[in-house]
């Protein structure tokens, strides 16, 4: 099936929805739409910043004379509780091909309960250094700290420049403190043993003094930084 019946998209309205590769039952992408846009993946309609593992995984699955499993997991459903579904559907799969967290998960996404006590407990960090905020939520649990902050990013080099420490956060909370010694573009070349991503940058840095840690890690971002279902996990604490 490659587009829902006119009779049928009448009644979806808003639905939430999982891409499955059939092989081996695994849901690898999470989206939400309207209409025929369930179907756009596999015809490679859809612009996003990083489409290459979503396609590679739908070309992978076709190759071996498969198709990708495409299921509704909700539907009819208004834009505001369509959000919460998908966000939190991402939050429960990882390893998820989806270039971004669903909305509010930096915010409001699955933690654990200790987490959950540290979060709102903890005051407010006070910024006495120009520093950006950088949400490393899913990524963190990848690999190191250090690696999912300070690589791929959307981000203007000239204006990260100025920052003097990088942010590490997740669930609210500041986990990491790091120096950017230098933004570059995150090709391979300068990230050895890192997937290129066009149009993104990361640094080479190294992590702040315990001095400086101490000001910062433990603290929880003021409220000023913490706008609920904001997606862009790059954040500025100066213009």
């Amino acid at each position: 099936m490659q587009s829902f019946p006119s009779e049928v998209v009448d009644k979806l309205k808003t639905y939430v929805y999982r891409l499955i590769d059939p092989r081996n039952g695994e849901t690898f992408y999470v989206g939400k739409g309207k209409g025929n846009r369930v179907f756009a993946h596999i015809r490679a309609e859809i612009e996003t910043d990083d489409p290459g593992e979503k396609l590679k995984r739908i070309n992978e699955i076709r190759a071996v004379g498969f198709d990708v499993a495409h299921v509704i997991h909700r539907h009819g459903l208004d834009d505001r509780t369509a959000f919460e579904v998908e966000a939190a559907l991402i939050d429960a799969y990882p390893g998820l091909t989806n270039a971004v967290n669903g909305s509010g998960s930096n915010e409001f996404g699955a933690m654990h309960a200790q987490e959950i006590v540290n979060k709102y407990q903890a005051v407010p960090a006070e910024f006495k250094h120009p520093a950006i905020i950088i949400n490393v939520n899913r990524s963190a649990t990848e690999t190191s700290l250090y690696e999912a902050t300070r690589y791929a990013w959307k981000i203007d080099a000239k204006k990260a420049s100025h920052a003097e420490l990088i942010l590490s956060v997740r669930y609210g909370l500041i986990v990491g403190v790091f120096v950017a010694e230098q933004w570059l573009p995150a090709t391979s070349e300068n990230f050895p043993g890192r997937e290129p991503v066009p149009g993104r940058f990361g640094f080479v840095g190294t992590e702040a003094s315990n001095t400086i840690r101490r000001m910062y890690i433990a603290k929880r971002l003021p409220d000023e930084f913490r706008k609920q279902g904001a997606a862009n996990p790059i954040k500025y604490t100066y213009r």
